[in-house]
């Protein structure tokens, strides 16, 4: 939509310099940065709200990471889904024992989808106007 280079934003900044004139500029830029100021203490509330109530919610900054990288996040779910991280509150006769070798393991339990309905499902007539 705005397609703003550097060159153009300091021709912009340049104008409003001019219009503005020596005596307004510091109130104008008092006010920009108290507004910053106030917007950067609303997110960080909002982050640390967010926080208490998701403890588990990866940094800012992971989250900027893995938002370039839609790949590596994918990645990290399936390892963390892989690797479940053991139970800390098992007793630990529980978690050291071994598993019998006569109890199989369980496969997943993978079946194929059923197939779309067709037209005779449905009680009615294909539309020609569909092929």
């Amino acid at each position: 939509m705005f397609d703003l280079s550097p060159l153009k934003i300091l021709i912009i900044v340049a104008v409003i310099m001019l219009v503005m004139g020596p005596d307004k500029l510091p109130e104008v830029a008092q006010r920009l940065g108290a507004g910053w100021r106030a917007l950067k203490g609303i997110q960080q509330r909002v982050e640390s709200e967010v926080r208490e109530a998701i403890p588990d919610l990866p940094t800012a900054s992971e989250i900027a990471r893995l938002a370039r990288s839609p790949v590596s996040l994918l990645n990290q779910l399936a390892d963390r889904v892989a690797a479940p991280e053991p139970d800390e509150t098992a007793a630990p006769s529980e978690a050291s024992a071994a598993p019998d070798d006569d109890v199989p393991l369980l496969a997943p339990d993978i079946r194929p989808s059923p197939p779309p309905p067709s037209a005779a499902d449905w009680g009615t007539a294909p539309d020609p106007s569909l092929n």
